[in-house]
């Protein structure tokens, strides 16, 4: 028996559907650039924004301090000295990021591989939890500054370690990566065929290798900033005005990279 036309349904397996019931395809659109205003407007509104800001001010006034370009005024260390416990009170619950970093860490199939991983989020998730009770004792509300501020430091050391480590690895598949695909741009040359597509990925690996790079120089900076933390002050690498120097471009590649991050709506 056949069916009748007006019995078929939408959801009948002998019904077909007309050419109005097609959803058109979705056009692909790419992400509009934002305007300055309102790209500064979602930069400043993110907690890292306003933090690297403050850590140029603080750095740049530690590195003036350092020099002898102007004199040295309590004023100033006063500035300077406020500025590092401003950027503390922006790392309350930040360790959050890494546990869920870690949660969603690619390695978790291979111990061996799990280890990286552990010492950078880790390591890094310790040190912003240690850090909101130094703010806490700089702020004057507990007792126990200078262990709070030991433990801090050498947390923030191991996460520069495995950041550090995690970061050359990825970098490696970058430029695997970037060596494949230049591998297909060269063959669809020779053969005469379009690649307009493969040419915009690598585009992209490109910059994402650069900031991968930036990144990796950040962290030896910060990690360098960090060893004179565990080392009191001490050594041949605690000069102030290189350890300012250390912390004003690791706060100029991070704001670049901030800044980069929220370009487009």
């Amino acid at each position: 028996m056949f069916s009748s036309p007006l019995l078929l349904t939408k959801n009948s397996p002998n019904s077909r559907s007309s050419p109005m019931d097609a959803k058109p395809p979705e056009k692909m659109t790419n992400p509009k650039p934002r305007d300055f205003l309102n790209h500064l407007e979602t930069y400043l509104a993110k907690r890292d924004g306003v933090d690297k800001l403050l850590k140029i001010s603080r750095y740049t006034t530690k590195l003036l301090l350092a020099s002898s370009l102007i004199p040295q005024t309590n004023r100033l260390k006063s500035f300077e000295s406020n500025l590092g416990v401003s950027r503390k009170a922006f790392r309350l619950g930040k360790f959050v990021q890494d546990i869920n970093s870690l949660r969603a860490s690619r390695y978790h199939n291979s111990n061996r591989d799990l280890v990286i991983p552990i010492l950078a989020y880790g390591g890094e998730g310790v040190y912003y939890f240690v850090e909101q009770f130094v703010w806490l004792s700089k702020s004057g509300l507990i007792d126990g500054a200078k262990w709070l501020q030991r433990v801090s430091a050498w947390a923030e050391l191991v996460g520069y370690v495995g950041s550090v480590s995690l970061k050359v690895r990825d970098l490696r598949e970058i430029k695997g990566e970037e060596a494949c695909l230049a591998s297909t741009i060269e063959i669809c040359a020779t053969r005469g065929i379009a690649c307009d597509g493969e040419e915009e990925k690598m585009r992209k690996l490109k910059e994402k290798k650069t900031l991968k790079v930036l990144s990796i120089l950040q962290d030896l900076a910060d990690g360098l900033m960090a060893v004179t933390d565990v080392r009191d002050g001490k050594g041949v690498l605690s000069s102030p005005s290189l350890i300012a120097s250390a912390g004003l471009f690791s706060a100029i590649i991070s704001t670049h990279k901030n800044w980069v991050s929220c370009q487009y709506s």
